[in-house]
């Protein structure tokens, strides 16, 4: 294939420029942010599940209280009926005077340790609750900071999107200027190594492997035309020859 040796300088232009999105395109993959963000909001789903643990305690805690406090009012209103009667003194027979007073003093008893699981079930919901507190603000702590984090990242992305527009804009007006057929044959090559198609010759060495030409290809480069498109022999990418080629 042959081209002008202008056309093939531009070659260079558009590989300097296809780099340059290779590097934002990566750049932008691996924002600092990412990282970030992930972590953090590892760490916001266990937090919420905790909280919803400690939630789910707090209202399981709230239902116990409530029947506990029912069970303590029946017993208090049984025992207040009782002790009513007793005073009235409606109950004569001395057989059920006897089992009425056994019968306030059990109630007392079982008012006593029902007052006592109430106070047992409102210490562990006092407890739950605190822990609702905590980890509802632990919780919107991280948020704040996964907030500022996705922030911090799309400005960022919105930047590396700005200049990658640019540079594609660029890219196509320098790549319509350079022949079809030598377009086709830097993009098939760049396809197949690791995105660089065309590298230049520098003091004998090609900038795409880092290998220096040996004797015999030096000379092989020399006799070639200027308007010839040559390979390195070593990666196979476009070689671009320049004034610092070192010929």
């Amino acid at each position: 294939m042959n081209a002008a040796p202008a056309d093939q300088i531009r070659l260079l232009d558009v590989q300097a420029l296809d780099t340059r999105l290779s590097q934002l395109a990566h750049k932008r993959r691996t924002l600092p942010e990412h990282a970030e963000i992930e972590a953090l909001t590892k760490d916001l789903t266990q937090l919420r599940d905790l909280l919803v643990a400690a939630q789910t305690e707090e209202g399981d805690c709230a239902r116990e209280q409530t029947k506990a406090e029912q069970d303590v009012d029946q017993v208090r209103q049984r025992s207040a009926r009782d002790q009513q009667r007793l005073d009235s003194g409606a109950v004569s027979s001395p057989k059920d005077l006897e089992s009425l007073q056994r019968e306030i003093v059990s109630l007392a008893k079982r008012q006593g340790d029902l007052e006592d699981v109430v106070l047992e079930v409102m210490e562990r919901r006092e407890s739950a609750q605190a822990r609702v507190e905590e980890l509802t603000a632990r919780a919107a702590a991280v948020q704040t900071k996964v907030d500022d984090a996705t922030g911090r990242r799309d400005r960022a992305q919105q930047e590396l999107d700005a200049e990658t527009a640019s540079v594609t804009k660029e890219r196509e007006l320098v790549a319509g200027s350079v022949p079809a057929d030598l377009m086709k044959l830097y993009e098939k090559i760049r396809g197949q190594q690791g995105g660089v198609g065309a590298a230049r010759l520098y003091q004998r060495r090609c900038e795409g492997c880092h290998i220096e030409l040996n004797i015999t290809e030096v000379n092989e480069v020399r006799a070639a035309a200027a308007d010839s498109v040559l390979r390195c022999e070593n990666c196979r990418r476009i070689l671009i020859r320049t004034s610092e080629s070192g010929l």
